[in-house]
């Protein structure tokens, strides 16, 4: 099979894949300012999603609304419809910390609690009633640091804080909070900008790994890091979605030309 071939044969599959989330028409307000216009984005079932574009582009903003992590945001608005399985997640009746369970985040700078290690990663399952006795619990500690490739490097030292850990260390750890508590979908914001080159590989090489059980979008600065860990790209600019499209295409043969500046390092 030809080179051309077996690449239409993987774009047809990943047009397969279901949506785990679809935004339609999504507006985003702080008080009188517009940051988000219409963005039409669906997330495909156990893909990385990266979205990218320069600073102030909006791609932070709409990750943020997709388990509402705008509502912190005094005068900020959200227009339009973003579904979770068909659940629109901006219903009234829908319990925001149910959402957030279901959609979990990682942070751009990490941000363990100031407990120890197994507390950390505890925490999510005992608030949910997800673990009904101790070793319930220790399964699901080590489960989780094990899927967050973590378990090896702590699991002679789960009592000591989780602060004390790398700045890596305390990344994935973050991770194996999030994953703790089963979630559907894992939202990442920049989550290797403060980490040095072998930590950032470390949690890449993660990410791949979670993208068989978990649904992924991740937001990043790095063009690099958006070409190796994910399988789709969205281009944000000015608020505006510019596209979206199999990784491989974005980066090779974009539709838009301000894609194509971007990626080459013209603005941004």
């Amino acid at each position: 099979m030809s080179e051309a071939a077996v690449e239409k044969a993987l774009d047809q599959k990943m047009n397969t894949v279901p949506y785990k989330m679809i935004g339609k028409d999504v507006s985003v307000y702080y008080g009188e300012k517009r940051a988000l216009f219409d963005v039409n984005l669906n997330i495909r079932e156990n893909t990385v999603t990266a979205l990218i574009g320069p600073s102030g582009c909006g791609k932070s903003t709409f990750l943020r609304t997709l388990n509402r992590m705008n509502d912190t945001i005094e005068n900020c608005r959200v227009s339009g419809k973003i579904t979770l399985d068909e659940d629109d997640i901006y219903d009234p009746s829908i319990d925001v910390v149910e959402l957030r369970a279901r959609v979990g985040m990682v942070f751009q700078k990490p941000n363990p609690f100031p407990k120890s290690i197994y507390d950390n990663v505890s925490y999510g399952p005992r608030i949910h009633g997800l673990a009904r006795t101790k070793a319930e619990l220790d399964e699901t500690v080590e489960t989780s640091l094990q899927k967050a490739g973590l378990w090896n490097e702590v699991k002679d030292r789960l009592h000591e804080p989780g602060t004390g850990l790398s700045g890596g260390q305390q990344q994935r750890l973050c991770i194996a909070r999030a994953v703790a508590v089963s979630p559907e979908v894992i939202l990442m914001d920049e989550p290797c900008s403060a980490l040095d080159p072998i930590a950032t590989a470390k949690v890449e090489e993660l990410i791949h790994e979670l993208r068989a059980n978990f649904t992924i979008v991740i937001v990043t600065h790095s063009m690099q890091q958006a070409a190796r860990v994910s399988q789709r790209t969205a281009m944000f600019h000015l608020g505006n979605l510019v596209e979206e499209n199999d990784t491989d295409k974005m980066f090779t043969n974009p539709d838009d030309q301000r894609t194509q500046d971007y990626i080459m390092g013209r603005f941004g």
